[in-house]
C-alpha cells in the first residue's frame, strides 16, 4: 500500500500555496477581462455604437450561453490535457478574446463604409458618418458576440483547471479555503476593474481599455510554465508537503494511483450521478446572481441614479471591496470540520446554508435606495460577499465526491449549468429594463427601470435557498462516487 505518513522530523514546505497565489492571478485577470465591456459600454460604446439596454443584454447574455457550452468541453479537454497545459491553452485563448474586442470599431467602420481605418480614432469618425444607425447597430453586435465567444472559450478553461489544481495540490479539508483564496480573485479583479478601465478609456480610448488589460494575462502563462508541476513531480515540494497533499490517497497502492491517474470518465456516466445534479442546478440557480452583479452593477448606478462610469468608480470599489468578506466561506467549513468534528460535506453544507440567508438583503436594495446610493451599494455587496462564499463551497463539493481524474469533467457541466441560468438572467434583464423604460411600469411604488431592477433583485434574493433545498434533496448526506 502506499503510505503517506507525515514526518516528524523536519519542517514542511507549504509551495502548494504558491500555486494557490498563481490560481488567484489567474482568476484576477479573467474578471478583469469580463469587466471591460460592462464599464465601458454606457459612457463609450453605446453612443458609437447606438446599443440600447437590450443590445448589451444580448452581447452579455450571448456571452454566459457560449461559456455555459464552452464550460462543457473545457472540462473534458482539461481533464485531457492535464492542469498545466490545459490552463495554458485557456488562458491563451481568452487574452486574445479580451484583446480582438479593440478592433471591432474598425472592422464595424470597414464593414460598413468600406474604410478599414488604420486608427481607432479613424474608425469612430467612419462610423459617426453613416446614417442607418440600425446597420451599425447590427454589425457591431455582431463583431462583439463574435470577440466575446473567443474570450469566452477561453474563460470557461479557468475554473476547472483551477479546481483541479487545487485537488492535486491540497487535502479535501482544505481544498473550500484554497478555493476561497484563489475565487477572491473574482472580487480583487472587479474591485481593479472600476479604478483602471474607466480611466484608462477616457484617457486612450475604449479600445486600449481592452488591449492593456487583456495583455496580462499573457504576462501570466510565461510565470505559469515555470511554476506549476504535478506534486510529485515537483522539486519545491518535500516529502513532509507531499505527505500532507495525499492523506486522503494513503490507502491507495501504487497501482491505485496509476490507474487513477489514466482514467477519464465519460458525460453519460457523469449525468448518472445525483451528485452531478447537485451540483448542476446549485450553479443553474445561482451563477446567473453573481453576472448579473458583475455586467450590470455599473449600469444600475447609470439608469437609476444618472451616475457615469466615472462617477460611479467608488462605488463600485466599495461594492466588490464588500465581497472580500467571502473569505470566511473558505474558513466556515474548515472550523466546522476541525472544531464540531463533522464530516467535510455536512460542514460544507451547513456553510451554504448559512450563506444563502444573505442574498436575501437584496429584496431591500430597491427601498433603501432612495434613502441613500450607498444602502444597495452595501447590499449588493454583502449579497456578492455571499455568493462568492456558497460558490468556494460549491465548487469544493466536487472533490468530496468525486475522485481527481473526473473533478474538471463535472465542473465543465456544472459550469454549462450555470451559463445557461446567467444567459437567462442577463438577456431577461436587458429585455425587462428596455420595456419598463417604454412601458412605465410601475411596481410597488417604483417606475420604469427601477421597477424592473427591483424584480430582477427580488428573483437573486431567494434563488440561494431554493438551490440549496434542491442540493440537500439530491444529496442529503456524504456519498462519494466510488464506482467510476
Amino acid at each position: 500500500m502506499m503510505q503517506y505518513p507525515i514526518p516528524q522530523n523536519g519542517k514542511m514546505t507549504n509551495y502548494r500555496w504558491s500555486i494557490t497565489a498563481m490560481l488567484f492571478f489567474a482568476t484576477t485577470i479573467n474578471y478583469l477581462d469580463r469587466q471591460v465591456l460592462s464599464l465601458t459600454w454606457k459612457d463609450f460604446i453605446a453612443p458609437e455604437f447606438h446599443w440600447t439596454d437590450s443590445d448589451y443584454g444580448t452581447v452579455t447574455g450571448l456571452f454566459s450561453i457560449f461559456y455555459a457550452v464552452a464550460m462543457l468541453f473545457a472540462g473534458k479537454f482539461v481533464d485531457w490535457m492535464d492542469t498545466k497545459k490545459g490552463f495554458l491553452w485557456a488562458i491563451g485563448v481568452w487574452s486574445a478574446g479580451a484583446v480582438l474586442h479593440a478592433f471591432c470599431g474598425i472592422a464595424t467602420s470597414g464593414i460598413l463604409t468600406g474604410d478599414w481605418a488604420l486608427s481607432f480614432a479613424g474608425a469612430r469618425e467612419s462610423i459617426a458618418a453613416v446614417s442607418d444607425v440600425s446597420k451599425v447597430v447590427t454589425v457591431s453586435v455582431s463583431l462583439f458576440i463574435f470577440a466575446r465567444v473567443i474570450l469566452a472559450v477561453g474563460e470557461a478553461g479557468n475554473f476547472p483547471a483551477a479546481i483541479k489544481a487545487t485537488a492535486e495540490y491540497f487535502p479535501k479539508k482544505d481544498r473550500a479555503f484554497s478555493t476561497s483564496i484563489f475565487n477572491s480573485g473574482a472580487q480583487i479583479g472587479a474591485l481593479l476593474a472600476p479604478v483602471t478601465i474607466p480611466f484608462i478609456a477616457q484617457a486612450w480610448g475604449w479600445e486600449m481599455a481592452f488591449i492593456i488589460i487583456g495583455a496580462t494575462g499573457f504576462v501570466w502563462m510565461g510565470f505559469w510554465i515555470f511554476v506549476y508541476n504535478k506534486p510529485d513531480k515537483c522539486k519545491k515540494v518535500n516529502t513532509q508537503e507531499l505527505a500532507y497533499i495525499c492523506q486522503d490517497d494513503a490507502d491507495l497502492s501504487a497501482a491505485d494511483h496509476l490507474a487513477q491517474s489514466k482514467k477519464r470518465i465519460s458525460f453519460a456516466r457523469a449525468f448518472s450521478y445525483k451528485q452531478t445534479w447537485a451540483f448542476a442546478i446549485g450553479k443553474f440557480m445561482t451563477d446567473g446572481v453573481w453576472w448579473f452583479f458583475l455586467f450590470w452593477a455599473p449600469a444600475y448606478l447609470e439608469s437609476v441614479y444618472g451616475l457615469t462610469s466615472v462617477q460611479s468608480a467608488p462605488y463600485i470599489f466599495v461594492l466588490y471591496l464588500i465581497t472580500m468578506l467571502s473569505i470566511v466561506g473558505g474558513w466556515l467549513p474548515s472550523y466546522f470540520v476541525d472544531k464540531k468534528r463533522m464530516e467535510p460535506y455536512a460542514g460544507r453544507m451547513k456553510a451554504m446554508l448559512i450563506f444563502a440567508f444573505f442574498p436575501l438583503l437584496a429584496l431591500l436594495a430597491q427601498p433603501l435606495g432612495h434613502v441613500s446610493v450607498w444602502l444597495p451599494v452595501i447590499i449588493i455587496g454583502i449579497a456578492g460577499a455571499a455568493h462568492q462564499a456558497w460558490s468556494a463551497n460549491i465548487f469544493s463539493t466536487v472533490g468530496d465526491m468525486f475522485p481527481k481524474y473526473a473533478v474538471a469533467t463535472i465542473i465543465g457541466i456544472g459550469g454549462l449549468a450555470g451559463g445557461v441560468g446567467s444567459f437567462i438572467i442577463n438577456k431577461g434583464s436587458g429585455m425587462l429594463f428596455d420595456h419598463a423604460a417604454e412601458t412605465k411600469m410601475q411596481l410597488l411604488g417604483f417606475e420604469g427601470k427601477e421597477a424592473g431592477y427591483f424584480i430582477i433583485f427580488s428573483i437573486c434574493a431567494v434563488a440561494y435557498l431554493i438551490g440549496w433545498l434542491i442540493i440537500k434533496t439530491l444529496v442529503p448526506k456524504y456519498k462519494p462516487v466510488t464506482d467510476l
